[in-house]
């Protein structure tokens, strides 16, 4: 159970306000109830709660009106505000977040899940989860069951529901499943493509949810010259290659092309970096809320001895990654696979262990397994990884992340 929150209620109906805090106090947090907004607005400056909880409609002074003000006081900087509502219009909930609200719930609230999704907006929980870790090919072998089969795809899930999806493998319809699953209503995303090759964007059509009117999401990636982010996804939906076309989308869906750079992109700041891979090829890293996140796939980085091995390239993608909170990258061969495969745009298990080992990153996620390798093999790099990095004295954890694991970052 996280810590006990100090919750403050402001809602002048009393049947709602009760459920609300026989939740909350059920998860075992302190509860204070104001059915009056300008009570709550003289009282709660001088004793600064964890979490602000109000209604939206309330006489004299509204929710809107609540949040803006509350936000004005320096002593709440750190205090969540999150707002309740049965208004489910986006203007509503746009307008809140506009005004400094953490949050907004739609009333009747989930018994299931409040509480739950309330702590994570309080300590700005980042969740991810692994739908798919295999590269270039999907697999199903009795082998190579306990990684899972599905090519590439990693959510990153923020406290106020947005979702970050790397990667477009075969992995994002158990994504897509999941969400469905779960009866999310105006789901809220941006899908970053590192590259259009077939691995990273052939499942795209079967996201359910762009098939649902209501949700909304920015594709973004980069450009191949004058082929933006649009045109490439969509050519692999032109009626030849599939049946269904991007014209049946009902979401609410936009197109960014991004360059080497760093961006505001739903109110999160992404950094990209172009990587040593056959195409342009983008590397992302988010920085939000004193954390830092980093997907780098695919990637070659070459051994020291080779005629292409780039000093410079190196070290730039270790300041790039350097001291990130998490750490997911290509690690496609063994060492002893890797001299077959030279020149493919993919890294062995010494070139990864050589960038954490520069770069420092608290936790580095190995994934991008060949479709040939076992779980076994898969487990072999894995330890490989962990002796070497262990005998240089560094201390980041490495895991070989399992489908449908889910971590905090």
């Amino acid at each position: 159970m996280p810590r006990q929150l100090d919750v403050c209620i402001v809602d002048d109906s009393p049947v709602q306000a009760d459920i609300a805090r026989a939740l909350l106090e059920r998860a075992g947090h302190k509860v204070t109830v104001y059915p009056v907004s300008r009570d709550a607005l003289r009282e709660i400056p001088a004793r600064p709660p964890d979490c602000v909880l109000t209604d939206l409609m309330m006489p004299e002074v509204d929710g809107y009106e609540l949040c803006r003000r509350l936000r004005e006081v320096p002593q709440l900087a750190t205090t969540k505000i999150i707002m309740m509502s049965t208004k489910a219009y986006p203007f509503e909930r746009k307008r809140a977040f506009d005004l400094g609200a953490n949050g907004y719930f739609v009333k009747p609230l989930h018994p299931a899940t409040f509480a739950h999704e309330l702590e994570r907006i309080v300590t700005d929980a980042l969740t991810m989860t692994f739908w798919g870790v295999r590269g270039t090919l999907p697999v199903s072998r009795p082998d190579a069951r306990r990684y899972g089969g599905n090519t590439g795809c990693v959510s990153l899930e923020f406290a106020d529901g947005h979702l970050f999806v790397f990667d477009a493998g075969t992995g994002i319809k158990a994504l897509s499943d999941s969400l469905m699953a779960a009866k999310r209503s105006r789901i809220e995303g941006t899908i970053f493509i590192t590259h259009p090759h077939w691995d990273h964007i052939n499942a795209l059509p079967f996201f359910v949810p762009f098939y649902v009117p209501g949700h909304q999401f920015e594709i973004c990636g980069c450009k191949h010259g004058d082929v933006g982010v649009r045109e490439l996804l969509s050519a692999q939906m032109d009626g030849v290659y599939f049946p269904v076309t991007v014209r049946e989308f009902c979401a609410s869906l936009t197109y960014r092309d991004l360059s080497e750079g760093t961006f505001e992109i739903a109110g999160v700041r992404v950094s990209t970096m172009l990587l040593s891979h056959p195409g342009n090829c983008l590397g992302y890293r988010v920085d939000h809320a004193g954390k830092s996140f980093c997907y780098v796939t695919d990637n070659e980085l070459y051994p020291p001895e080779s005629e292409f091995y780039s000093p410079e390239y190196v070290e730039h993608l270790a300041d790039f990654t350097r001291g990130a909170d998490v750490l997911i990258t290509d690690c496609t061969y063994s060492d002893e696979e890797y001299p077959r495969k030279l020149g493919w745009g993919h890294s062995s298990v010494s070139q990864v262990v050589d960038l954490a080992t520069r770069a420092c990153p608290k936790r580095l996620y190995l994934i991008h397994h060949d479709p040939d390798q076992s779980d076994a093999a898969v487990d072999a790099k894995l330890t490989a990884a962990r002796n070497v990095l262990a005998a240089r004295g560094t201390p980041t954890e490495v895991v070989a992340p399992e489908e449908l694991a889910s971590f905090d970052v």
